[in-house]
């Protein structure tokens, strides 16, 4: 074991702040790395202050982060994928069993023994996981990823959750030339599954409350914005899509956007409302249209996702602070003050509290 530099919160309610954890030491098949930057996801606020305590309740101290990228400092003996000096990423998952049916099909997001970057039992240490807030990580090869090397890496680290949690259903679903998709919301998700659709070639319309978001959507890949408080401008694209990507966690009408629809269009939600969404049974009969939800991706999947950035040039907008500033910056998280993703950078641990 050795000691690692964190911010970690001790309650639901203190705020996050310089602590010591410990980290194990490499193994056989595990990769130690140099955390150079991590993204601010909001799944991260949301553990901090045990907001899913129903669900996930957080064990605490908690040292959040799941959107890493650094690089590589030591490798275990059977290490073959990584070399010391090498850029490395770590996203939401470090571990799962390897031998269930999900497993087998590279779906680890969906593997019911899968361990999550931070909060979840480590079996290791016989505690919990921690996350991407500190100055380094130990992870098993089979959960490192390779980040392109003419990507920024700031821009990165936002990929290994935003990224993948966008590019993971419009890969299911056939996103390509000639299709018609809509992205409902443009906050961190909503801003990549924008630039993705673009990039896979789609006719992409972003659906969003403020009008003042227009010429930013353009710039990011929109061909057309559509404020989605204007009936009669919504009503003019009624049966024409063939996906919607629903990247809004706050509490909103789905059957708007399921009468936009074409006949076997489907709408998929990667927000996460607080609340149950009240859904119109005949929105979905007439069309055969249908309603679904996806999580982040596998391995496999988040690796073709960065080889795909690597070719596209795509990285997220963020906003670098230090780590200092990461209690401001969960306030303004609350009230959407970003563009579009805080990224911390880890630089900033080393220079004190």
């Amino acid at each position: 074991m050795y000691s690692s530099k964190a911010y970690s919160a001790t309650s639901e309610k203190s705020p996050l702040a310089s602590t010591t954890i410990a980290r194990r030491d490499p193994t056989e098949n595990d990769v130690q790395i140099e955390i150079l930057f991590c993204g601010i996801c909001h799944s991260d606020l949301h553990q901090v202050r045990n907001e899913w305590s129903g669900v996930m309740p957080t064990v605490y101290p908690c040292v959040p982060g799941h959107e890493i990228v650094g690089r590589v400092t030591k490798v275990g003996p059977a290490v073959t994928k990584f070399k010391v000096g090498d850029i490395a990423a770590v996203g939401c998952l470090v571990d799962s069993d390897g031998t269930c049916p999900e497993c087998k099909e590279s779906l680890e997001q969906f593997c019911p023994n899968l361990i999550l970057t931070y909060n979840f039992p480590d079996k290791h240490t016989g505690g919990v996981t921690y996350g991407g807030y500190s100055d380094s990580i130990v992870v098993t090869e089979r959960f490192v990823l390779k980040v392109p090397s003419n990507l920024d890496l700031a821009g990165a680290a936002p990929l290994l959750c935003a990224g993948i949690t966008t590019f993971s259903p419009l890969h299911h679903w056939g996103v390509a030339k000639g299709k018609k998709v809509g992205v409902v919301g443009l906050g961190g998700l909503g801003h990549m599954g924008v630039k993705f659709a673009h990039a896979l070639g789609a006719h992409v319309v972003l659906f969003t409350t403020s009008p003042n978001k227009k010429e930013d959507a353009l710039r990011l890949g929109a061909d057309e914005v559509v404020v989605s408080r204007n009936a009669d401008e919504v009503a003019k694209h009624a049966g024409s899509f063939d996906f919607i990507l629903d990247a809004v966690s706050a509490d909103h009408d789905i059957n708007v956007y399921l009468n936009l629809l074409r006949r076997d269009g489907n709408i998929c939600l990667v927000g996460a409302p607080e609340k149950p969404l009240s859904v119109a049974a005949f929105n979905l009969l007439f069309g055969r249209r249908s309603l679904s939800g996806s999580p982040i991706g596998g391995i496999a999947e988040t690796q073709e996702m960065l080889d795909f950035c690597g070719r596209n040039n795509i990285t997220a907008d963020v906003e670098i602070i230090p780590i200092q500033k990461v209690n401001e910056a969960y306030e303004r998280l609350v009230k959407a003050d970003v563009k579009y993703r805080f990224v911390i950078d880890m630089a900033s641990l080393k220079s004190g509290t």
